[in-house]
């Protein structure tokens, strides 16, 4: 068989339903190549893609003897993509003296992982610049044999490594009361980011020191300055799911994500997951610590607060075309992100017609646990003012609310888990804004 002729083959099984029939002659397979280009050629993106192409090499650089290897791969001097810092809702672009976060750009990246150095960033007191060689866990309270262990000897125990999101409290608080329109998807929803975590798991940890059984919950304290500590339960969902990691997307965690140990709470608040991990105590009642009793509550609106709102609801967002692009009539890909910290992400809708019909969009594989999902759709944009809203159910059925559902509910008095659909208006002159719907 000619090669040519076996890739041809490869290619139409590959398209699945394109081929049918018996078509195993040569002179067949080539008519089963010139359906797939067929059928593909009525997609509207590969339309928009074979007008898109340049027609003339003329313009393209001559190739030529590159830069010198370095200790660091640095990105293109063409891609310009930055986080940006923030002092609270509506302050941004602060110097860093006065930042309490650093928002990461969605609208910018592609895929569902977040690179480290682009990673969002929440801390209280700064960054510690912490010694490994010095640094201790501590694990002690109700079990039968407390342990302080290395990070050396942490690293010597079987581990694990999983994709999850991390989303800060604060994510969304933008549009609580309401919309600036001059914002984009990085200001509004950019306290959400997804890595591959590598540590130990809890359980082992847990089976280690023989947690007593009327343990019910467990101190996690960070060694930073402000010395965050969270009680967190010890539910089975937890206990499975915990990790104590050190890895984060193949290096090791950097200083501002928790280096060199940070709890990773899949699925629950990112102040929950510590930092700079320097203690685990079990017992059985919560600590009420300054950080469940004035910090992370969440106001009701009847004027009292809810403790304990541990874990993020189901969310998504468009980030592409989001706030202060622009866009053109025709041919345009809808593209986002969509997590959970119930489960896998099950369905994305997307509406361009400001809520009144629904599409399902495209979900791109992996579609993993308590990780972001990224989701796209083809759209043919009439030219006339519009809105554009995603909404997305995970596994359990949890199905993400709209703006004023969700306001009904948990009235405007809240300042954190804001997971109301985002909706972008797009005017006549194709320029996307925030709004609120």
């Amino acid at each position: 068989m000619d090669p040519k002729d076996r890739d041809n083959t490869r290619g139409a099984e590959h398209k699945g339903s394109v081929s049918g029939g018996d078509e195993s002659g040569p002179k067949q397979r080539l008519l089963t190549r010139r359906k797939v280009l067929v059928g593909l050629s009525v997609l509207p993106g590969v339309a928009l893609w074979g007008r898109s192409m340049a027609d003339t090499l003329a313009d393209v650089p001559a190739r030529g003897p590159g830069d010198l290897l370095g200790k660091y791969s640095e990105r293109s001097k063409y891609v310009q993509i930055s986080r940006v810092p923030e002092a609270g809702p509506g302050v941004r672009n602060v110097e860093p003296i006065n930042a309490i976060n650093s928002k990461a750009p969605l609208d910018k990246l592609v895929g569902i992982i977040t690179p480290s150095d682009l990673h969002y960033e929440r801390s209280h007191a700064g960054v510690p610049e912490i010694d490994p060689a010095k640094h201790r866990l501590l694990i002690h309270g109700m079990v039968k044999k407390p342990m302080v262990l290395t990070v050396y000897d942490l690293m010597a125990l079987p581990s694990v490594s999983q994709i999850h999101f991390i989303e800060c409290t604060g994510n969304g608080w933008e549009n609580w009361k309401k919309a600036d329109e001059n914002l984009t998807v990085q200001n509004t929803h950019g306290l959400v980011s997804c890595s591959e975590w590598t540590g130990v798991p809890l359980r082992l940890l847990v089976d280690m020191v023989g947690v007593d059984r009327r343990s019910l919950w467990m101190l996690a304290e960070g060694g930073d300055g402000a010395g965050v500590d969270r009680s967190i339960p010890l539910t089975d969902e937890i206990l499975n799911d915990a990790l104590v990691a050190y890895g984060q997307n193949g290096e090791p965690i950097r200083p501002a994500h928790g280096y060199p140990i940070r709890l990773i709470m899949p699925g629950f608040e990112g102040n929950l997951n510590i930092k700079w991990l320097r203690r685990l105590k079990f017992g059985d009642r919560p600590w009420m610590t300054r950080w469940e009793t004035d910090r992370y509550t969440q106001l009701r609106p009847d004027g009292k607060a809810t403790q304990f709102q541990l874990r993020m609801d189901t969310n998504s967002v468009i980030t592409s075309p989001s706030g202060m692009m622009e866009i053109r009539p025709g041919y345009n890909r809808i593209t986002g992100l969509a997590w959970s910290g119930h489960g896998k992400i099950a369905k994305v809708e997307v509406s361009t017609d400001e809520g009144k019909t629904w599409k399902v969009a495209q979900l791109n594989l992996p579609v993993l646990y308590k990780a972001q999902t990224r989701f796209q759709m083809d759209w043919l944009w009439d030219g006339k003012p519009t809105m554009i809203v995603s909404r997305s159910t995970d596994d359990k059925g949890n199905i993400q609310p709209d703006r004023r559902s969700f306001i009904a509910r948990v009235g405007s008095n809240a300042l954190f888990h804001y997971n109301a659909q985002q909706t972008w208006s797009i005017d006549s002159n194709g320029k996307v804004h925030n709004a609120l719907s």
